[in-house]
C-alpha cells in the first residue's frame, strides 16, 4: 500500500494524486484506503514517514560501517550507496521533494539525521589528514547530499555519464576540495567551524 501510494504521490504530487489512483495502484478499493488511512493527507504523511525511515536505515547503515576504510574509500563507498539507493527507490527523491514543497520537511530531517552519522564516521578519517572540520562537517554533509541529488536529477541531453565516473568525480572533488581548503585557505573552514 505504501509503495503504491508513494509512486502515485511521487509522479502526481499531493494535489494531483487521488485516492482512486492510489487504490488502483495498490489493488485495493477506495474504501479500503480510507479505512486504513482516513484521508489523502494522512496517507501522504505515512508514506513520507515510511520513505524517510527506509532511506535513513539504508544510508546510515552504510555510512556507519566499514571502520577500516580510509577516507577516500569510505567517501566513495557512500557516494555509491546514495546512487544505489536512488536507483533502487526511484520514487524516494521526488516524494521527498514533494513533501518539502508541501511543508513536510522530511528531506531536511533526513539530511540532519544522516549528518550526525556521517560526521561521526568521517571525523576520525579527517583527523588522519590533520583536518578538524567542526561544524563545517555539517555543511559538508549537506553539500554531499545536494551534489548527489543534483546529479541524479540532471538532464544530460542524452545518456548520462557512467555512474562510476560521477562517483569518482564527487569523491575527488569532496576530498581534494576540503584538503585544499584546509591547507591553502584554512580561514574558510574556520569561519564555518
Amino acid at each position: 500500500m505504501l509503495a503504491a501510494a508513494g509512486h502515485v504521490f511521487a509522479t502526481s504530487g499531493l494535489q494531483g494524486a487521488t485516492i482512486e489512483q492510489i487504490a488502483r495502484e495498490a489493488g485495493l478499493t477506495r474504501q479500503a484506503v480510507y479505512e486504513l488511512y482516513g484521508d489523502k493527507n494522512a496517507l501522504f504523511a505515512a508514506v513520507v514517514e515510511h520513505a524517510e525511515e527506509q532511506a535513513y536505515a539504508a544510508i546510515a547503515a552504510a555510512g556507519a560501517s566499514d571502520a577500516d576504510l580510509d577516507l577516500k574509500s569510505w567517501a566513495r563507498k557512500n557516494y555509491a550507496n546514495l546512487f544505489d539507493f536512488v536507483a533502487e527507490h526511484p520514487d524516494a527523491l521526488p516524494l521527498f521533494q514533494e513533501a518539502e514543497r508541501t511543508g513536510n520537511f522530511a528531506l531536511s530531517r533526513l539530511r540532519k539525521r544522516l549528518a550526525l552519522v556521517y560526521t561521526e564516521a568521517s571525523g576520525q578519517r579527517w583527523a588522519e589528514f590533520g583536518v578538524e572540520p567542526g561544524r563545517a562537517d555539517t555543511a559538508l554533509v549537506t553539500m554531499y547530499f545536494a551534489m548527489v541529488e543534483s546529479l541524479v536529477r540532471l538532464n544530460w541531453n542524452g545518456d548520462a555519464p557512467d555512474r562510476d565516473a560521477l562517483i569518482d568525480l564527487l569523491t575527488e572533488f569532496t576530498i581534494g576540495g576540503v584538503l585544499r581548503l584546509y591547507s591553502q585557505a584554512p580561514e574558510v573552514i574556520a569561519r564555518v567551524r
